[in-house]
């Protein structure tokens, strides 16, 4: 029955269930410390100085700062045009109703039908590593990859990740540029945001705007299949933009530009870096990410929530609380079921840490790896119990 409960924001995360009927899981902690400037001080947790608006040059032909962070960054991005259309189902989650669709030249053509589609990507590597969308290689295993200087080379699709909607390039050159990477972890709306792609086939498009939001679930833009927290702008991203970089006001990627809503405008996201470098050093490494997995539902429980919760689970249930994160379902043999979570219990803290939405959930155990003790706090009939729950790495079955 409680799968019937709707209109309230039930989140399906991949620690919880997930794609389909799915139980899925969480992140790597740390980026490889050989992936660029991200993996020094993004992962690390070290604070950035404090970020200000670039003084704008003035004198008649000098550039203003967004010219100069485009300038710094564009040498670096690049056009990926795959030779054929595969289904994208069986790449990216299909996301109901259309609401939250990637985007690609591609997919506007029918599946199977054999045309070329075309997205982008940028260079995170001076020996030819190159970070994009998973819906932009589609399933080919080498894509043609256009520089910004003209040159061709072929790609080799080293690995993709449907849960994040990433994958990893390589081609087979040395010395390029690359494109600095920042820290998406701080930041805050009204900042700068610029995107570079070539939507519509259009090479070196440039758009500029402002961080709306971040930490958007994907079930908060549309559905509840990605494991990403999006970044939020109004920065035009268009078919074709799928794969480049999302940058700031100093020209370092912030994200990668992913997703947009196709009956609002002014609604663009992109995938923070700080989880494209984790996914990136897996798909690098080893042509897979591996994702923790606890295997249980939850939801956001309120006053408004609670008689929907109600009239689903039974009209006589007592909450624990009024406010807080419920857990749902547990998946039988999960990590969380041999620890002993059960339906019903309130999750109030872990490790210490107050949570009071499933979002601060998932953002806890996003940071944990697989194996590690987390120490859960939860309120059962009325009474606080401490468990002990090791996260464990994502089932394959529950993949497809």
């Amino acid at each position: 029955m409680i799968a019937m409960i709707y209109q309230m924001p039930i989140y399906l995360w991949l620690l919880a269930f997930g794609v389909g009927a799915g139980f899925l899981g969480s992140q790597y902690q740390n980026a490889h410390p050989g992936m660029g400037e991200m993996g020094r001080r993004g992962e690390t947790g070290g604070v950035l100085p404090q970020s200000r608006s670039p003084e704008v040059q003035k004198s008649g032909n000098a550039t203003n700062f967004i010219a100069a962070a485009v300038a710094q960054a564009i040498p670096a991005v690049v056009r990926i045009d795959r030779p054929a259309v595969f289904p994208l189902s069986s790449v990216a989650p299909q996301l109901p109703g259309g609401l939250f669709s990637p985007v690609s030249e591609a997919e506007e053509l029918p599946e199977g039908s054999g045309e070329p589609g075309s997205g982008s990507g940028f260079l995170i590597g001076a020996d030819g590593r190159i970070l994009t969308n998973a819906h932009v290689v589609g399933m080919a295993s080498v894509v043609q990859v256009q520089l910004d200087d003209g040159r061709v080379f072929p790609g080799t699709v080293v690995g993709r990740d449907a849960l994040t909607d990433l994958a990893a390039v390589k081609i087979d050159a040395t010395g390029l540029p690359t494109v600095r990477l920042g820290n998406s972890a701080h930041l805050v709306p009204g900042q700068w945001a610029i995107a570079i792609g070539n939507p519509l086939g259009l090479d070196r498009t440039v758009t500029a705007g402002i961080i709306s939001a971040t930490g958007r679930s994907s079930g908060e833009v549309g559905g509840e299949d990605l494991r990403v927290r999006f970044i939020q702008t109004d920065a035009a991203i268009n078919p074709g933009n799928s794969g480049g970089p999302l940058l700031n006001q100093f020209g370092e990627a912030i994200g990668v530009n992913t997703a947009i809503r196709p009956e609002a405008s002014g609604l663009g996201f992109a995938i923070p870096m700080e989880t494209a470098m984790r996914i990136a050093h897996q798909l690098f490494e080893r042509g897979w990410a591996e994702h923790p997995f606890l295997g249980i539902e939850m939801v956001n429980l309120t006053p408004e929530t609670l008689p929907e919760i109600k009239a689903q689970v039974r009209e006589d249930w007592t909450p624990p609380a009024q406010w807080g994160v419920l857990i749902l379902a547990v998946l039988r043999d999960s990590p969380a079921h041999q620890a002993g979570l059960r339906p019903g219990d309130l999750i109030a803290s872990i490790d210490g840490f107050t949570v009071n939405t499933a979002a601060e959930v998932q953002e806890i155990i996003d940071a944990t790896a697989i194996g590690a003790l987390l120490k859960v706090e939860i309120l059962r009939q009325g009474k606080r119990q401490s468990i002990g729950v090791r996260p464990g790495p994502f089932p394959d079955a529950l993949a497809d």
